[in-house]
């Protein structure tokens, strides 16, 4: 999933970070009803925040057709998690086999390697989320808002990635993965996750990149390079976003 925080060398500036303020105030002050103001979301996130759902709804599309589950490599808040699973409740509500599966400790990084100290250095407590709980219930209301809700969607792994991708893959034999999403940050669980995922992607399969080419978070960069290597896959983006990277497989 994308996390955005305020390190040392960010692009973002000043204005862009009120305006996460600012619209919060107005969220919190709105006389309307709750359950209103989450119906009208879209007046309430930036800018920003709609291009990261655009840009999943594109990479989405994609794997329509293509045989397989998703993985999502870094679950956070469970942005990116809940998109995939919309986006299969609306575009293709019959296709039970589809699941989407979300990796991620819930506690910030289990550790850190020398490969990925980059223009800052993380600490392991960085980018924790403990939303665990609050995405299983979620999970529960999504399944009941949705045609053949009785067959599960969703499906949370908690833990060090490093050590519950493979054992996943050892309870899962059947896996096809149409859809891998890496957004881990880091050296290890990424490079885990490309060779352990790899091989069971079919042509069409579209494998995407949340930190790519970003100096701030060198080890996903060197996780790729170092199983598949780079140019062995044409990697796109989107025109309106300037973090995701992807490539169908060939």
């Amino acid at each position: 999933m994308t996390k955005r925080l305020k390190p040392e060398g960010t692009l973002r500036t000043k204005a862009e970070w009120d305006a996460v303020r600012k619209y919060a105030q107005v969220f919190e002050s709105s006389r309307e009803p709750l359950a209103t103001r989450l119906s009208n979301f879209s007046k309430y996130v930036r800018r920003q925040d709609m291009t990261r759902l655009l840009a999943r709804y594109e990479i989405f599309k994609k794997v329509l057709p293509v045989k397989g589950s998703i993985i999502e490599c870094g679950v956070y808040h469970g942005f990116g998690l809940m998109a995939w699973a919309n986006f299969s409740a609306i575009l293709e509500p019959t296709n039970l086999t589809r699941r989407i599966y979300g990796f991620d400790s819930f506690a910030g990084f289990p550790r850190i390697s020398d490969r990925d100290r980059g223009t800052r250095i993380p600490t392991r407590r960085e980018l924790a989320a403990d939303s665990y709980d609050e995405l299983l219930r979620l999970i529960r209301i999504y399944d009941e808002n949705r045609y053949l809700g009785h067959v599960g969607k969703v499906e949370l792994i908690r833990g060090d990635a490093s050590k519950t991708i493979p054992e996943f893959v050892k309870q899962h034999s059947h896996l096809v993965v149409s859809l891998l999403f890496l957004d881990f940050d880091l050296y290890d669980p990424t490079r885990i996750a490309i060779e352990t995922f790899l091989p069971r992607m079919p042509k069409g399969a579209v494998i995407a990149f949340d930190e790519l080419d970003n100096p701030m978070w060198p080890g996903e960069t060197l996780a790729l390079l170092e199983t598949v290597g780079i140019n062995s896959l044409h990697i796109k983006r989107c025109d309106f976003d300037p973090y995701i990277g992807y490539a169908i497989m060939e």
